[in-house]
């Protein structure tokens, strides 16, 4: 666990004190589980359930907040089980999927998910034709209900064939009312309005957290720690943004952050160290 920011282990020091009153927020992939080539075989760190049932009972909240629809999450991390579990002991265990745009939690047990949004199925049906004139056809699509990512980790050269897509994509998106999110080896198109940001603003809003703590690894992630900054500035709440480093740096997440761990297996450190 290295120290990014000048009060980094100030502030580190400051949550522990007030782990009690915490809300903590971990993305999904890059943090509770490996980034992979197959994003469905991106299954949740083997010591990431012990840990969370034992985190549960001494925080206000526990929150995993993931670009990814609630259902994956739920299926490749076992979070189901991991939160009936914690329900047992009376707590709660909240996912937020799709940036925040889906909710499941231990206590109601099934997803709450708006409608698709308008212009979606439009850009779906152009988005092939736009991958053919940049030469990248073979880019892998996921298809997230409210969303779709445009992966290029599996073509030849992925940073490449990337940076080829950013300003087609984000015209096409522009057209149909859409976002871009722009992540590593992949750029995600949804809806405006909803972001992790204003995701870890209603959790401390609604669970009433006297701190929060946010683990993320990519450019998602930059609006939840800007959230937990404003949060710490203008609230006077206890905060601590913590980078999960993966192969691939990212910068402005990294310069963000408080502390920087090394992958997932930092993350479990951190979550012990949280816990202790």
């Amino acid at each position: 666990m290295d120290f990014l920011s000048a009060d980094g282990a100030a502030r580190w020091q400051r949550v522990r004190e007030a782990r009690a009153e915490l809300l903590v927020g971990l993305d999904f992939d890059g943090v509770l589980a490996p980034i992979v080539a197959d994003p469905d075989q991106a299954h949740i760190h083997p010591e990431a359930a012990e840990l969370l049932l034992a985190l549960a009972p001494q925080v206000r909240q526990l929150a995993v907040v993931t670009g990814r629809p609630a259902r994956q999450a739920l299926a490749l991390g076992g979070l189901d089980e991991i939160g009936a579990r914690i329900a047992e002991h009376g707590r709660e265990l909240i996912v937020l999927g799709q940036y925040g745009n889906e909710r499941w939690t231990s206590h109601e047990r099934r997803v709450v998910t708006p409608k698709p949004p308008r212009g979606l199925a439009s850009f779906e049906r152009e988005l092939p034709a736009v991958l053919r004139r940049v030469d990248a056809g073979e880019a892998w699509l996921e298809e997230k209900g409210l969303a779709v990512g445009i992966h290029t980790r599996r073509l030849p050269d992925p940073a490449a064939a990337l940076d080829r897509l950013r300003t087609p994509i984000a015209e096409l998106a522009a057209r149909h009312g859409l976002t871009v999110e722009p992540g590593r080896m992949v750029l995600e198109v949804r809806a405006p309005g909803m972001d992790k940001g204003l995701a870890v603003r209603e959790l401390v809003r609604a669970t009433g957290a006297g701190g929060v703590v946010f683990v993320g690894d990519d450019l998602g992630d930059v609006a939840a720690f800007d959230a937990v900054h404003a949060l710490r500035d203008a609230d006077g709440l206890a905060g601590l943004t913590a980078y999960s480093r993966g192969a691939e740096v990212v910068a402005p997440l990294r310069e963000r952050a408080d502390l920087e761990v090394p992958g997932p297996d930092g993350v479990m450190a951190l979550l012990a160290a949280l816990t202790a």
